[in-house]
């Protein structure tokens, strides 16, 4: 995300490599914290939460230190092109890595509704194993094992979703030419309003998620579907949050004079991230809510 400058010096003639730092083994310790505090604290031993509190604050402190090195490394000219390419190809392999992550969980949705549930509602599973079971989807398990619960439309939370997601990939990339054409204020417009909505986003799922819990009994725990649903909305809503996160650092950088028409893969990178998130909802929409 720092991989542009706006210092007008000569550029660096080599790959630059940065000293020795603490921020890797820093960062390390703290997502261990988190974990462990994350165990604890599901398991009701009394200090884990405030040890998943204190590892997640500890990250942020380290987070923001690391990335603000990298950044004045960019912004005093360190950089070259040939960092600016490995910029590129590591953006460009993490967001490669994100679509098999969710490859894995669209994989999962395919195959629980189109084989499983068919496989296990024939006459051979009838009769020995799960009598009674309907291959209909979504369904309430073996026996009804699972309490019963409604399921969510497209109507009407999901499809404002969708025109939000939408709305803010069009303003981003208006921001984008603005930055390009070296227009200052309107990339900083665009690229705000593109951040207010991506966390109008977080909170409409928000709203969505308790009138899941509190009205249609729609649980994480309501049998395969209610995990599904659950596990690709909120990863999808995490990235979300975190895609929002980024383009808020990157208009804090805009606002503090970084980033050149020439120079601004920092912009570039986040919003590569954006529009991956966005066509991910997509997907969402169509094979969560529709289909």
């Amino acid at each position: 995300m720092s991989a542009s400058h706006s210092v007008q010096v000569k550029e660096a003639p080599y790959y630059y490599v940065p000293a020795d730092s603490a921020h890797p083994v820093r960062t390390s310790v703290t997502m261990l914290l988190i974990l462990v505090g994350a165990v604890t604290w599901i398991n009701h031993v009394p200090y884990g939460q405030y040890l998943f509190l204190f590892g997640l604050l500890a990250l942020f402190i380290n987070l923001y230190q690391w990335f603000g090195d990298a950044i004045r490394e960019s912004e005093s000219g360190m950089n070259s092109k040939r960092i600016d390419l490995s910029y590129r190809w590591g953006m460009g392999w993490f967001i490669f890595s994100e679509v098999m992550f969710f490859a894995a969980f669209f994989g999962s949705l395919w195959y629980a509704r189109e084989v499983t549930t068919p496989w296990l509602s024939d006459m051979d599973h009838q009769l020995l194993l799960w009598p009674g079971f309907t291959g209909q989807w979504p369904n309430l398990g073996p026996a009804g094992i699972v309490s019963h619960f409604e399921t969510i439309g497209p109507f009407w939370l999901p499809t404002i979703n969708t025109l939000l997601l939408l709305t803010s990939g069009l303003t981003l990339t208006l921001s984008h030419h603005a930055l390009r054409a070296n227009h200052r204020k309107s990339t900083i417009f665009w690229l705000f309003v593109t951040v207010v909505l991506g966390f109008t986003f977080v909170f409409f799922q928000a709203e969505e998620y308790i009138h899941a819990y509190t009205e249609l009994n729609l649980r994480f725990d309501s049998g395969i579907y209610g995990s599904l649903f659950f596990m690709l909305t909120g990863f999808h809503g995490f990235h979300v949050i975190l895609g929002a996160t980024m383009l808020t650092v990157i208009l804090i950088r805009l606002l503090r004079g970084h980033f050149t028409a020439d120079h601004h893969f920092g912009f570039e990178g986040a919003a590569w991230y954006w529009h991956f998130v966005d066509v991910v909802w997509l997907g969402l929409y169509l094979f969560v809510y529709w289909f």
